[in-house]
């Protein structure tokens, strides 16, 4: 079925917007699935941060050359859809790898060909695979907390210990503070006896 040259431009226009929100996008191979595998994949994709588009193949390389992105032509051959990884790519990325073993569809039907991170680095399947690898934007954050974190913990425990000496050498001042008083008090009652 045709599509006309409004809804082409419309659906390139879509992919741009998707690309202006993306840190980059993998290209999966397709064939074969049904709607509800579809769908589902959708909601994974989804619930990670990302969206997966079946597109054509030239309407896509349109958008990318309208945002500036490389055009991985050699990965845009025959039935392809496109996962945009809008808020994590490595999350998404990851839960698009984890979702194909746990669902165990053959890979004629879906596979993971390859990419585009950041609009200049074209990746292969291989690729894929260590873009999963990277942190997720949670580790990083929790990773980032971390550094921030540990400067003032280790500032607490030095004021702990700090506090802990100053409590110390007073508590030693008030012992001989009290000792010399038990001596001066002792030495006027022998001289108040005299």
């Amino acid at each position: 079925m045709a599509i006309s040259r409004a809804r082409k431009e419309d659906l390139v226009a879509q992919y741009v917007e998707l690309l202006d929100v993306s840190e980059g996008i993998t290209i999966v191979r397709t064939q074969g699935m049904q709607v509800t595998q579809v769908q589902t994949l959708r909601n994974v994709i989804r619930e990670a941060g990302g969206q997966y588009v079946v597109a054509k193949n030239t309407l896509i390389t349109k958008a990318l050359e309208q945002k500036g992105w490389v055009v991985p032509e050699e990965l845009l051959a025959g039935p392809t859809a496109v996962v945009f990884g809008k808020e994590d790519f490595p999350g998404v990325v990851k839960a698009l790898l984890k979702h194909i073993k746990d669902v165990d569809l053959p890979q004629e039907k879906l596979l993971p060909i390859g990419g585009v991170l950041g609009g200049k680095s074209i990746f292969d399947a291989a690729g894929v695979e260590e873009v999963s690898n990277l942190p997720t934007l949670p580790e990083i954050q929790a990773q980032i907390l971390g550094l921030l974190v540990q400067p003032a913990q280790q500032l607490v425990g030095v004021l702990q210990a700090a506090n802990s000496g100053v409590v110390n050498v007073l508590h030693a001042a008030d012992s001989q503070v009290l000792n010399v008083l038990q001596a001066w008090l002792n030495k006027r009652e022998q001289e108040g006896a005299a």
